[in-house]
């Protein structure tokens, strides 16, 4: 029996139009181009019987509540054509965003606090096919100077099937290639000062839980609280203050734009961002301040926007 290779991993991602029924995703149409995989195949609990006997020894347990989780990265990129939803769009959606097209435009992803979509989502593990059904989850954002960007998914999934499938061919030509973040590439704004930026970096912030009750099992987002941080370079308090700008818990608009070419540009915008509590560091001898960031609503689910054009 041939060895099982970990670098050897497909995973397809496709909505679902009824929930936790499997869209049967394709490798042809639905294949994710993923780094930095962690798959957990069987999450749960473990219940015990706690039978009183003559004798001492274990006595086993019942698995209970059983669903599988996949996290992993994605490069931030567009779509190569504006108005066309990025291949990881399924991705985003899944996570509680809508999806919403403006022809040879942009695609926006938004917010929502009802009705939120799920994914059926195959992983499979060299010639293991897992089955993941109703699929929701969250996600972060890590810019970098010099890096490539990327989301980190965290995706929860309803336990399906697990078979022996040989590995799908797949089509990874949707995924556009990324560019770095630097000075060229990338621009971010905050409260209305371009900032020179040693880092910034987002976390939608979903809760999710894993809900088996009798006659209804699912994932379900319950909460949201998007929050983020950016590590700006130190300037005087004439050019910035933070200080005084987080001790009056002013708001203002934070904006990242990565990417400069008409079907590569991905941009970040947050209408009210409140600062927390500057601390002070240092990079190569340069004095910086971390700024914890939170995304508040302007006027509804509009805390962050991810705009693809």
């Amino acid at each position: 029996m041939a060895t099982r290779k970990y670098r050897k991993l497909a995973a397809l991602v496709k909505i679902e139009t009824a929930y936790g029924v499997d869209a049967t995703p394709t490798g042809a149409a639905n294949a994710m181009l993923f780094s930095e995989v962690t798959f957990t195949p069987m999450e749960g609990q473990e219940v015990s019987r706690d039978l009183l006997l003559p004798y001492l020894g274990h006595q086993g347990v019942e698995l209970t509540g059983l669903y599988a989780r996949l996290q992993g990265s994605v490069e931030i990129a567009g779509s190569d054509d504006p108005g066309t939803a990025p291949a990881y769009g399924p991705l985003l959606r899944a996570c509680g965003m809508a999806e919403t097209v403006t022809t040879d435009t942009s695609v926006s992803y938004d917010p929502v606090s009802a009705g939120e979509e799920a994914a059926s989502t195959y992983f499979n593990a060299d010639g293991v096919n897992h089955v993941l059904l109703g699929v929701r989850g969250t996600f972060t954002t890590t810019q970098t100077p010099n890096q490539i960007p990327r989301f980190r998914f965290d995706l929860m999934g309803l336990l399906g099937t697990i078979t022996d499938t040989a590995l799908p061919t797949v089509d990874h030509t949707a995924f556009v290639r990324p560019v770095v973040v630097n000075k060229a590439n990338t621009v971010m704004s905050l409260h209305g000062w371009t900032a020179i930026t040693e880092s910034i970096s987002l976390d939608y912030g979903n809760q999710v839980e894993a809900r088996f009750l009798i006659g209804a099992e699912s994932m379900e987002i319950t909460d949201r609280r998007a929050t983020g941080t950016a590590v700006v370079e130190a300037k005087s308090l004439a050019t910035k203050d933070w200080f005084a700008i987080a001790k009056a818990r002013t708001r203002g608009a934070l904006s990242v734009v990565h990417g400069t070419a008409a079907g590569n540009i991905v941009e970040f915008t947050a209408p009210q961002v409140e600062i927390g509590r500057p601390t002070q560091g240092q990079t190569q001898g340069i004095l910086n301040y971390s700024l914890p960031l939170m995304l508040c609503h302007d006027t509804g689910d509009d805390e962050l926007s991810i705009i693809v054009r």
